[in-house]
């Protein structure tokens, strides 16, 4: 999809897919999808997943599981360009799209605001969240070492995310609006989705789940659960 893309042409298309940014309240919120990718070092393949979970008790009813080829280079901030498409091709086959997605990657805390989460966002017409493991732009100022404690990432004066304490004695995740949904309710949803560990509950069984479909324990496809996973 993108292979033929080089960097400077991928920076312009960011930029334009950025003017198609929207920002809204969602209301009724009952699903919420994790998404995640995994690939062998020096691979081609991409292991796409995708996560559906009830909102907010966090009970796993459904997951989905494709491949892609993509040849192109892992560079920070053009991630949707490698992970994009196949998680596209994972969203094709969930036949009931779910309320709103968080990914595992930024949103608008990006340079030119298309993280991973926007840039899935504006292509599937979907409301989305980032959720990072590390910071890639913006001024961040540490929240307080407390259990939900938060601080503003701001750049230039715009408040693009936050840093979201999840656990104490712990690094922060990076939380921002990817499309479709508020700042301030992607931090409140990303709130009510932790458990007991440091990345949320969406993204960190999309994580485990197409780990699994990496290492073959998983078949490609759409599932649903009727019962909890021992994989999980």
């Amino acid at each position: 999809m993108y292979d033929h893309y080089n960097f400077e042409e991928a920076t312009a298309y960011q930029i334009e897919l950025a003017r198609q940014l929207k920002f809204q309240q969602l209301n009724n919120i009952k699903t919420i999808a994790g998404a995640d990718i995994s690939f062998n070092k020096n691979s081609a393949t991409m292991y796409a997943g995708m996560v559906i979970l009830s909102y907010p008790d966090m009970v796993l009813k459904a997951f989905a599981l494709a491949t892609y080829e993509t040849n192109f280079p892992y560079k920070p901030g053009f991630l949707g360009f490698k992970e994009v498409p196949a998680l596209l091709k994972v969203w094709e086959s969930i036949k009931h799209k779910p309320d709103v997605v968080v990914l595992d990657g930024n949103g608008i805390l990006h340079p030119r605001r298309m993280g991973v989460a926007s840039h899935f966002g504006i292509l599937a017409n979907q409301a989305t969240i980032g959720c990072a493991k590390s910071l890639l732009y913006g001024e961040n100022h540490v929240p307080e070492n407390k259990k939900l404690s938060i601080a503003e990432i701001n750049s230039h004066g715009e408040t693009l995310g936050f840093a979201l304490r999840t656990k104490i004695n712990c690094a922060p995740v990076y939380v921002s609006a990817g499309h479709l949904i508020t700042a301030d309710q992607s931090l409140s949803i990303l709130k009510n989705c932790i458990g007991n560990y440091r990345i949320p509950e969406p993204t960190r069984l999309a994580h485990t789940i197409v780990n699994d479909f990496r290492t073959g324990k998983l078949k490609a496809g759409f599932h649903e659960v009727s019962a909890p996973l021992t994989l999980f």
